[in-house]
């Protein structure tokens, strides 16, 4: 039976709800990414207004306690990154992208990827849970931390146990996800593509996955731990019982670090291909690249201890990490300067992709040059735990999460859905979130110098915070926020209008030169009609310029 036969005969749910198709999947993950980001989005407008105006009723929540406040916070952090981040960047364009653009029909496990992104479902489904159980959500940071997340300190609370069960169900996922997009790049590359011929988005995926798989066995473990003493008494974290809580530290951030960069390589990888098309060259220094992110892949499991300078860790281990972290910066360096050469002299064309594509470099860099404070233990040990470094992790985490994936998400719309967005309501959507992204972080660098504490429901409760007025730095971020949140509204009706007018953008419309624009929009199953061949790799020539050259010219149908 052909493809075209088998696909036609599908229900609707076989198609669109338990589908094998790598490119429903990818929907499917980026959709359930924008729902959790919207509940994201709904409790940081409650961090805001609780700071601005403490211990007043919230419209849309009510009073908090301070117990309901640091739930609120640690829910906000671990839905930004565990369900929008890695949804959002890995899964989404991870599974959308790797097939087509290496000339495969699917990915090398299409019932495995089934299979990954409904226990991700699952793990949603858990942690939502766990704000309607007694004792509210979990309330020990995004981190859960013992003692603060042990029984005795959280009074057996059901939230904590539920966290811990829907991260292990999203890990478990995410591996079979992470399988899944080795394998296929690995094995399954068109005639003619070497591994060196792959696009920069591919390799990016790939060491993405492979650093997560690699990183996330301890905190697992740690995690397992973590749960047997909530529930049967062990003490792998309790003093009193011989236990350490550093060890959970340990554990977690020997993952969480590595985890930063699993969520910055995809991002890194859609903006590589962004940069290329609209500034017609070719990538600058593609094999560097490729060995900068392995690097980066390799250093980035020797940082982890810097984020416990202040821990109470064996002083003789702050010099060695804190070269560590020095010289990680110099692989991310590499990229980050190999986009800048690329955009030398380039025709750029400032399309609402590539805008996204540049406020994320931009801002990047404002979060990697303050991450150098962190880095270092003198300075680290005044700004540990201040909203400096609040305000640091936006600036790190919120370009790659939200900007580049916004650049990727606007630049392969047309593959994905056949339609062709408008570009006035997009460049209102960066606009808005750029300009409102630095209204609502960057007084939080100066509330960090001035030693404001992060996660103090009312700050007002403090001698030092009152004298020092920080009410309107606090009042200036709230503006920032709302209009952040609000930002996102022409991207809601950018989308609807796009898919209900469906003005079809052709095979090509950006004149590209990967594998994914020669075939049709959206693709079909098995999205090639016939195999694609490489002759050469993609990036040795320049983007064709001419209008009429939409066809690669290392590829032959």
């Amino acid at each position: 039976m052909s493809d075209s036969a088998h696909a036609s005969s599908q229900s609707f749910i076989t198609k669109y709800i338990f589908s094998t198709d790598h490119k429903v999947i990818a929907k499917q993950y980026m959709f359930t990414g924008f729902f959790m980001a919207l509940l994201g989005g709904f409790l940081a407008y409650v961090i805001r207004m609780q700071l601005t105006y403490p211990g007043e009723s919230i419209p849309g929540y009510g009073a908090i306690n301070f117990l309901q406040y640091n739930s609120v916070v640690t829910m906000h952090g671990t839905i930004m990154i565990f369900w929008v981040a890695m949804p959002l960047l890995l899964a989404a364009l991870g599974n959308f992208l790797i097939p087509l653009m290496i000339g495969a029909r699917d990915m090398a496990f299409p019932k495995l990827n089934m299979l990954s992104y409904w226990i991700f479902f699952l793990s949603v489904v858990v942690l939502i849970a766990s704000f309607f159980v007694p004792g509210g959500a979990a309330n020990g940071g995004w981190t859960t931390y013992p003692p603060l997340s042990s029984a005795k300190y959280s009074g057996g609370q059901w939230g904590v146990t539920l966290w811990l069960i829907a991260v292990a169900l999203e890990f478990a996922a995410f591996l079979l996800g992470g399988i899944n997009f080795v394998t296929t790049a690995l094995n399954m590359r068109a005639p003619g593509m070497k591994l060196f011929d792959m696009p920069i988005m591919v390799w990016m995926q790939v060491v993405a996955s492979v650093v997560f798989m690699l990183s996330v066995g301890p905190l697992i473990a740690g995690a397992i731990m973590l749960l047997l003493d909530r529930t049967v008494g062990t003490g792998f974290y309790d003093p009193a019982q011989g236990g350490d809580p550093m060890l959970f530290q340990h554990l977690f951030w020997f993952f969480g670090h590595p985890e930063v960069y699993v969520i910055m390589l995809p991002a890194f990888g859609a903006l590589a291909e962004v940069l290329t098309v609209f500034s017609r060259k070719t990538i600058f220094g593609y094999k560097m690249i490729v060995y900068a992110t392995i690097a980066t892949g390799g250093m980035s499991f020797l940082v982890w201890a810097h984020h416990q300078f202040v821990a109470g860790i064996d002083p003789r281990l702050a010099t060695p990490f804190s070269i560590t972290t020095i010289l990680i910066s110099v692989p991310v360096a590499v990229t980050t300067f190999s986009f800048m050469a690329t955009l030398w002299k380039g025709k750029i064309r400032f399309t609402t992709p590539m805008c996204f594509a540049l406020g994320t470099i931009s801002l990047f860099l404002l979060g990697g040059v303050t991450g150098i404070h962190h880095g270092a233990p003198a300075s680290d040990m005044f700004l540990h735990d201040t909203y400096f470094v609040v305000a640091h992790f936006h600036y790190a985490l919120i370009p790659q999460v939200f900007f580049a994936f916004f650049a990727a998400f606007y630049f392969w719309f047309p593959k994905m859905f056949g339609a062709m967005f408008n570009e006035v309501l997009g460049k209102l959507h960066f606009l808005g979130t750029f300009l409102f992204m630095n209204v609502t972080f960057l007084p939080m660098f100066v509330l960090g110098f001035m030693g404001h504490q992060r996660r103090i429901a009312n700050p007002q409760m403090f001698d030092t915070l009152r004298n020092a007025q920080v009410e309107h730095l606090h009042f200036i971020a709230t503006i920032g926020a709302f209009g952040l949140l609000l930002s996102q509204v022409p991207l809601l009706i950018n989308l609807v209008v796009s898919l209900i007018k469906r003005k079809a953008p052709g095979n090509n419309p950006w004149q590209a030169n990967t594998l994914e624009w020669t075939t049709s929009s959206p693709p079909g199953h098995g999205n090639f009609e016939t195999q694609p061949t490489v002759y050469r790799g993609p990036y040795e020539y320049s983007v064709p310029g001419a209008a009429q050259d939409f066809i690669p010219q290392n590829v032959k149908q």
